[in-house]
């Protein structure tokens, strides 16, 4: 592991430094800023120019030429990405330039464009020539504070958000109203030009989230933000389920502070994330210097009835409640909300996921043949079969889809994935579900794979019905090979919790590696009457006492049944024998 670790992590190019989780599809931003994405691909929302879906992580390509047929600009370079986002259906990109590109699904104007669909990346014109919010009605001020760009994006739901370097915060998409109603009723609107926030003048962005309907954000209580604790959270839009954490499940139209992380608390709030209708917050106590200790939390309130909030009901609250199962002695560095689950990673690698179906993501009809499916109200540590330990090596960041979920580890160069498979969203070949997480296929095999998956997915003109079949034969043993790894993995894990119950039944210890016979160890062959007589002679006067009361108690079980195995069938013949007389 060390070692693969070390080659790859001099090439960039390999290095994942973001990633972003759509409703069933996945984006990925590498070192060197190039973009990729697979999964679901239906209103051309991989970017790729098509809508058929990717099995494996395709590189997205950016024609500077088509964003120009919606009549934006650009310098004509191909761009160098440093952000990206994922909606339900559709996807954001952010340049290096300021420049923020979008494709997929825009029935509400979150491309930001008015425009069909697209399958491809294109420019966002609103901000090729961004102008501050405060200069639409102040020039002198704009004059002051120079040129803008946008220095990060964001998407949930249907929405889009983007956050200039002013510390200004952009809207667009299906988007909570200003206002209320006719009727009095909370109602999404659409807008498909990027419209400032001005509830935050004055003051500086610093992070958001948007659910389905509902927008969180970091904000600074100045001016500006010197990165200290002067960070106030901000909450608004539809608030059914007290997603809002205000106390209360009435809407707000414009932000109102979140109390529980006001001035006042001890906590300050460096995490957010919002799923369809619950939000997740991650805190560290303010007087870490006086008591020269850290405390972290995790906090969550909105909908629970999937067990999202990890409290351990399937009520819904509508003020924070912190996750009390997760220690409070680790700093948590990332965390991410799906539809109906939660999941948090701490910089150790320790990964906790609680919510519909339990923890993983999957949705309810999703097949399982374990005794412990369902939703898992409380976090569940999610280990890794492929190292068979608790933790995965240097975590970086998870992305929760609305039935999957994604993380990367191993400093950027290694990528897992678990839960509903389908479209291939778990980025291994393969259609199939998984509640262990599976390796994704990163980085990617190459020019010459990707040149023949799209032969033969008929992307080109194929010469030759020979070389034709020898690509689909190579791609259908690929996907062979995937699923009888994820099999054989399954079984070794059955094999080792099996081998754990039977050895601590016995031994009144948890099995570990050096319990193994030598000969199996040194040689990968085992001699039982060897290996017996050698355990009998090593083992002390306590082991051998609970093997003979073992051992004498499972004797006594098998000669009871026997015994009552032999009076049933003795009770049968002579009932037969009766019953023949007459």
């Amino acid at each position: 592991m060390d070692a693969d670790y070390a080659y790859n992590s001099g090439n960039i190019s390999h290095k994942i430094v973001g990633i972003a989780a759509g409703e069933a599809h996945n984006l990925v931003i590498t070192g060197d800023g190039t973009l990729f994405s697979w999964g679901r691909g239906s209103f051309g929302r991989l970017g790729t120019g098509k809508v058929s879906d990717e099995l494996f992580p395709v590189k997205v390509e950016f024609d500077v030429k088509k964003g120009k047929v919606l009549g934006a600009s650009h310098e004509g370079r191909k761009p160098k990405f440093v952000g990206i986002a994922a909606g339900a259906y559709h996807s954001l990109a952010l340049a290096d330039d300021g420049s923020v590109w979008s494709w997929g699904y825009n029935l509400y104007g979150q491309l930001g464009l008015n425009a069909e669909n697209s399958p491809y990346p294109c420019f966002v014109k609103q901000f090729l020539e961004l102008v501050s919010p405060e200069s639409l009605t102040n020039e002198s001020e704009s004059d002051m504070k120079g040129p803008l760009k946008v220095c990060s994006v964001k998407a949930g739901g249907m929405m889009s958000l983007a956050i200039d370097s002013q510390g200004s915060l952009w809207m667009w998409g299906s988007c909570p109203p200003r206002n209320k109603s006719e009727d009095g009723t909370f109602s999404l609107v659409s807008i498909n030009i990027p419209q400032p926030v001005w509830d935050f003048h004055g003051h500086t962005v610093v992070k958001v989230a948007c659910g389905t309907e509902h927008v969180v954000a970091l904000v600074s209580t100045g001016e500006t933000y010197s990165g200290g604790s002067d960070l106030l959270c901000y909450a608004w839009g539809n608030n059914h389920h007290g997603q809002l954490g205000v106390g209360d499940t009435e809407a707000r139209f414009h932000p109102e502070i979140v109390e529980a992380f006001g001035q006042e608390s001890p906590w300050l709030v460096y995490e957010i994330a919002c799923g369809s209708n619950h939000t997740a917050v991650l805190t560290q106590n303010k007087d870490v210097l006086e008591s020269e200790r850290g405390e972290f939390r995790c906090w969550t309130f909105g909908l629970g009835e999937n067990g999202q909030l990890g409290l351990g009901t399937i009520n819904s609250v509508c003020c924070p409640k912190p996750v009390a199962e997760l220690p409070s002695d680790v700093l948590l560095v990332s965390v991410d909300c799906g539809l109906f689950h939660t999941c948090v990673v701490s910089d150790a690698g320790d990964v906790w996921s609680w919510g519909m179906e339990r923890g993983l993501g999957l949705c309810p009809d999703a097949r399982y043949n374990g005794g412990d499916s369902g939703d898992a109200l409380l976090p569940l540590r999610i280990t890794s079969d492929e190292f068979h330990v608790s933790n995965f090596p240097r975590p970086v960041q998870v992305a929760c889809g609305a039935a999957h979920t994604v993380l990367v580890a191993e400093n950027g160069y290694k990528v897992w994935a678990w839960g509903r498979g389908r479209s291939g969203v778990l980025g291994r070949g393969t259609l199939m579900d998984s509640f262990t997480p599976c390796v994704v296929m990163w980085p990617p095999l190459g020019k010459d794979f990707d040149d023949e998956r799209r032969n033969v997915s008929g992307d080109h003109t194929i010469e030759g019905k020979g070389e034709s079949e020898r690509k689909i034969e190579m791609e259908r043993k690929l996907s062979q090979a995937m699923e009888e790894m994820q099999l054989v993995q399954s079984k070794l894990a059955l094999i080792e919790r099996y081998a754990s119950i039977l050895h601590t039944s016995i031994f009144r210890k948890p099995f570990e590696e050096k319990d193994l016979p030598s000969t199996l160890r040194n040689w990968g062959m085992f001699n039982v009457e060897r290996e017996w007589e050698n355990m009998i002679e090593s083992a002390d006067v306590g082991k051998l006492t609970r093997m003979a009361a073992f051992y004498r108690h499972m004797l006594a079980e098998v000669k009871d049944k026997l015994m009552k195995r032999r009076i049933e069938e003795m009770v049968k013949e002579s009932l037969h024998s009766i019953s023949t007389q007459k």
